[in-house]
């Protein structure tokens, strides 16, 4: 479902330098497979899950998502991989504030001309899963950070995406509800073989995925399958 092949990120710096965010990452992923990717702040975890998603285009090196070599697309060929195979949880939640959460939800399916009661119901069942089944008519500056991750995680499951792209997805939760959206994640990456792919920094839940990539100084430092009992039956398989 991904592979990633001697992937390098450079950007400009002062003085005519170029700052490395990334160097020579490879890692591949397959249908229904789960990776954690760990390290440091400042280790380009994020960077790569963007460059992944095809968000941004890498200085040298490839991405292969869903059998498409991205970096060979149009922006408007990757954002169409984009919408057919993917679904995001970003850190800082991406959510059109002039829209209401079912709206926010309702958004990936509008744009393949899925729109229609059908499409609110769907938006509808996914907000009350998560727990927002009263806060559907509520837009984003009415919502805690927490209630917004919320709506990012059910905008992301709306389109029954075949990958999922996580960053941080409990970072803004208080623990119970951080508890019921990983089982969540876990659930559908387990029932419906999504293959997930999931930046964080809590080491405990980067366990309950197959994998786990250790990134410092933009680097891959391990590249290890998680040990034996980690992973927990019927999660990440």
């Amino acid at each position: 479902m991904l592979k990633v092949e001697r992937l390098t990120k450079t950007y400009d710096a002062a003085g005519g330098r170029q700052l490395t965010v990334l160097k020579e990452v490879s890692f591949g992923v397959g249908a229904g497979g789960s990776v954690a990717v760990v390290g440091p702040s400042g280790s380009g975890k994020t960077t790569l899950l963007g460059l992944c998603a095809g968000l941004d285009q890498p200085s040298s090196g490839t991405v292969v998502l869903a059998g498409r070599s991205i970096g060979e697309l149009s922006e408007d060929a990757r954002a169409q991989v984009r919408n057919e195979h993917v679904g995001f949880v970003f850190q800082n939640f991406q959510l059109v504030p002039t829209l209401t959460a079912v709206e926010n939800v309702m958004v990936p399916l509008e744009l393949r001309g899925e729109g229609g009661a059908d499409t609110e119901a769907a938006a509808c069942q996914l907000l009350a899963r998560v727990g927002l089944g009263e806060r559907y008519d509520h837009y984003p500056v009415q919502l805690s950070g927490g209630e917004q991750q919320r709506v990012a995680l059910a905008r992301a499951f709306v389109n029954r995406p075949k990958i999922l792209f996580c960053d941080e997805p409990t970072g803004n939760l208080d623990s119970d509800t951080a508890h019921a959206m990983v089982e969540l994640i876990f659930g559908l990456n387990h029932e419906k073989a999504t293959t997930l792919v999931l930046v964080t920094h809590d080491l405990e839940l980067a366990k309950r995925c197959q994998r786990i990539i250790r990134l410092r100084g933009g680097a891959v430092v391990s590249d290890s399958a998680a040990k034996s009992g980690d992973a927990l039956p019927g999660r990440a398989r």
